[in-house]
């Protein structure tokens, strides 16, 4: 797909965004999104995608996390500086979905441990999984610091009805050259799940 797109003009983009971007600067960190519109691809008919790929460099430097744990894992979280609940904290919420709906609404990830992930749907019910927040598993002598660094490079493509699609490839603290490498990795990608002919 690459061949498709000249790297001079899509550099030249690149600058132009960063430029504005010191020049009215804002009081957050601006996400740089890649849209794409499809032709010639029917999507009553041809597949419906829902993906993910680990870019080269982080697009979501400011996640929140959260971390379901025992007490090695909390240890663990707050020497990341890390937000983190215990079991007793969960089951205090009491079942109660507008307390976890908020607590879900806090945290853009949360990371569960093996022994307590099995027994979330128990605790806390259905409200975090419906929120599309269920917990990523913290594996025993998992490194959460790889973890998080994973999610904050981590980007998903959904075709849904509609043939346009919208996703984060960088921010403006990136420079140049990582936000070409982002945007060559996710549009190869998206070309990589479309049906042969696409346009």
């Amino acid at each position: 797909v690459m061949s498709k797109i000249s790297r001079d003009a899509l550099a030249k983009s690149i600058e132009e965004v960063l430029d504005q971007s010191k020049e009215k600067q804002r009081k957050f960190v601006e996400t740089i999104e890649l849209q794409i519109g499809l032709k010639n691809y029917d999507p009553t008919r041809d597949k419906r995608f829902k993906a993910s790929i680990v870019l080269k460099n982080p697009c979501k430097p400011n996640f929140r996390f959260c971390v379901l744990g025992n007490q090695s894992d909390c240890d663990k979280a707050k020497a990341l500086g890390i937000d983190c609940k215990n079991v007793e904290e969960l089951k205090a919420f009491n079942k109660n979905k507008k307390l976890i709906k908020k607590m879900a609404q806090q945290y853009d990830v949360f990371f569960a441990s093996e022994s307590l992930i099995r027994t979330i749907p128990r605790i806390l019910g259905p409200t975090l999984n419906r929120a599309q927040k269920f917990p990523l598993l913290l594996a025993p002598g998992g490194d959460l610091k790889d973890l998080m660094d994973i999610q904050r490079k981590t980007v998903k493509l959904q075709l849904k009805k509609v043939l346009c699609l919208g996703v984060a490839v960088g921010n403006v603290t990136l420079n140049e050259d990582e936000l070409v490498q982002n945007i060559f990795m996710t549009a190869n990608f998206l070309v990589s799940l479309l049906k042969k002919n696409w346009q």
